[in-house]
């Protein structure tokens, strides 16, 4: 995400937490469960950028280490 839009997303996050609460109060469940699902979702893009470079070079993303399973057949050897 672009460190730009940071101002954009916390006014979304504002706006969702006007709404989750709104929702609560009108008993509005299943709607305050999708607001919720909405919110973490901003919030963690918002966790994310805290650590994105503000020089403008893309952000390195941890891929993890693989696993290898024996389901695979063994590499045959060319003679």
């Amino acid at each position: 995400m672009d460190p730009r839009q940071r101002p954009r997303l916390i006014e979304i996050i504002q706006n969702l937490r006007e709404r989750i609460t709104e929702a609560r109060g009108n008993g509005w469940l299943g709607e305050v469960e999708g607001l919720q699902v909405s919110f973490d979702a901003a919030m963690a893009k918002l966790n994310s950028l805290k650590w994105a470079p503000t020089d403008g070079r893309p952000q390195l993303v941890d891929l993890g280490i693989p696993v290898f399973t024996g389901s695979a057949p063994p590499p045959q050897s060319e003679h």
